[in-house]
């Protein structure tokens, strides 16, 4: 018989599916390599069900797996490739701002992070502090400091 926080994780996997596959989307940009990190995320919540301690942040404990398996991904791919990971091209962005796109690209990753949980998941910044490991005051300054950079990125791109 399945545990209560099993049926619990399940569910939240269920409903929260489409922001999952966005945020991992937003790290990869390629559809195919978004899908294989939900689902290793589902992997990784499934095995450590038991281990969620409160049922009402599971949304921010079901990012931070997405946002670390999507890191990691990341990672292994700049190893096997010797070179900074490039996305695919020719493929259409699920997003239709491509200059936001790449302003955020030029974030590092854990400005990259706070401003996607916030923006594009709509998350609290307390359910960002849960996800990042971050404290609150960390998570303000960082959520700052990428708009003051994405501002001048942006500012920069209208003008050439």
């Amino acid at each position: 018989m399945k545990s209560v926080k099993l049926k619990t994780v399940e569910a939240a996997l269920l409903e929260h599916y489409p922001s999952l596959y966005r945020l991992a989307y937003s790290y990869v940009k390629n559809p195919d390599d978004a899908m294989d990190i939900v689902q290793e995320s589902a992997y990784k919540a499934i095995l450590r069900a038991e281990e969620m301690k409160n049922e009402d942040t599971i949304k921010s404990w079901l990012c931070r797996i997405t946002v670390n398996t999507a890191l990691d991904a990341l990672r292994k791919k700049r190893r096997e490739t010797g070179l900074e990971y490039l996305p695919e091209t020719g493929e259409e962005d699920a997003y239709e701002d491509a200059d936001l796109l790449h302003a955020l690209d030029r974030l590092d990753a854990r400005e990259k992070t706070v401003v996607t949980l916030r923006y594009f998941e709509d998350l609290k910044l307390s359910d960002i502090v849960a996800v990042t490991g971050e404290n609150l005051s960390t998570v303000k300054s960082l959520l700052y400091r990428s708009l003051k950079k994405l501002r001048v990125t942006l500012s920069e791109g209208e003008s050439i």
